[in-house]
């Protein structure tokens, strides 16, 4: 599936990644405190876009920090307090924030690729359409989160290498989110 002559309007939904997408990722490291969260350049500007174009944006997050002992929820919950103050104060707006605070090893049904906080999204705004809705990420975890709802699947990475492998399941590629912004203006 790709976005090509897709109509991008207040029905459809953006899903986004936070880490490596939002604010700069820490290599073999989380971002443990408010202090260590860097957004992206230009990330808070394509958000304000991005809330123009679509009806819903929800973050979907994997912070096993948390399961790990790294961090605490009230840890998260103040940087995602401190974010979504600099997001507002920027003029967008992200609906909801879920995080899946369990290990990988766990395989819970809250951590991506497995859908639980997509269908804790879903409880929370019954007019969600999976079809109609975008996942945006860094990483084949998100990506296969989208494909398994019927999402179109957007893959951030700096590098823009898209991988013959996994093109069935990436509708686009953008270096960033402010990338994103122009190349879904220009398709739609």
């Amino acid at each position: 599936m790709n976005l090509k002559n897709r109509k991008i309007d207040k029905s459809w939904t953006l899903f986004l990644d936070r880490d490596g997408v939002i604010n700069k990722k820490k290599e073999n490291d989380y971002v443990l405190k408010w202090e260590q969260f860097e957004f992206i350049s230009g990330t808070l500007d394509a958000i304000k876009e991005l809330t123009s174009l679509f009806g819903k944006i929800i973050i979907v997050t994997n912070q096993q920090g948390i399961g790990r002992g790294y961090m605490t929820e009230t840890d998260l919950k103040i940087i995602h307090k401190n974010m979504l103050a600099e997001i507002n104060s920027s003029g967008g707006k992200i609906d909801a924030v879920y995080f899946a605070p369990q290990i990988k090893e766990s395989n819970h049904s809250d951590r991506k690729p497995n859908v639980g906080m997509a269908l804790k999204a879903k409880k929370d705004f019954p007019a969600i359409d999976f079809r109609k809705s975008i996942m945006a990420g860094d990483s084949l975890s998100d990506m296969e989160f989208g494909h398994r709802l019927g999402m179109l699947n957007v893959l951030i990475n700096e590098e823009n290498i898209l991988t013959k492998n996994h093109s069935e399941i990436i509708s686009l590629q953008a270096k960033n989110l402010k990338e994103f912004v122009l190349l879904i203006k220009n398709l739609t």
